[in-house]
């Protein structure tokens, strides 16, 4: 999902195809390689197991593809993202826990492999990242979907269901935010410097 939430992002800034290829990677792999390196987990995820790396090159090939065929809805890089989002977001709260992380670290390393992949995509395509954009609930949803998927397993929860959950919710809020233009209260800072104006000098 994430592969094809960069390459979408990179084929409306008219990269080529090597450029595609490069941001899709870097979007699906770069949350995981940073949650691995702090973590000390070696070898990295996509160096352990390159078919990671292949499958993100084969979904940037069915993307080039699919937009050639036809037009994608605007919308579709939001949707692709949403559940990379998701997917992402449990999966590295599940990594922190067999890294024997628990509670607010394994929630955090849980965001950061959900985020940074996002957060580089958008980066290097000049663009603010989602995560800092009013009406996007981003980095948010996935802290209520971690957040409950770990509340949820300690409750006993079988752990497929709860991460299910965890997905499901993280989903859900994206969704929500994205056609309801949902948005955190924003912090509003005044200027206390009177403006002077050409005329005042």
């Amino acid at each position: 999902m994430f592969a094809i939430s960069g390459a979408l992002a990179a084929g409306r800034k008219s990269l080529d195809w090597l450029g595609v290829a490069v941001i899709a990677v870097v979007t699906a792999l770069g949350g995981g390689t940073v949650r691995d390196v702090l973590l000390d987990r070696h070898p990295i995820v996509w160096i352990a197991h390159p078919e990671f790396l292949i499958v993100c090159l084969a979904a940037t090939a069915l993307t080039l593809l699919y937009v050639h065929l036809r037009i994608p809805a605007f919308r579709a890089l939001f949707v692709a993202d949403a559940l990379g989002l998701s997917f992402f977001t449990i999966g590295g709260v599940q990594v922190a826990e067999m890294s024997g992380l628990s509670g607010l670290l394994a929630l955090l390393m849980g965001l950061i492999t959900g985020v940074v992949g996002g957060v580089a995509r958008d980066v290097l395509l000049a663009e603010i990242p989602l995560i800092l954009r009013r009406g996007q609930l981003y980095a948010s949803a996935a802290i209520v979907g971690a957040a409950l998927y770990l509340v949820l397993e300690r409750a006993g929860t079988p752990r497929d269901a709860a991460a299910i959950a965890g997905m499901a919710t993280i989903a859900l809020v994206r969704f929500a935010a994205i056609v309801w233009r949902l948005e955190l209260p924003v912090l509003t800072v005044e200027d206390d410097e009177p403006s002077i104006r050409p005329s005042d000098t």
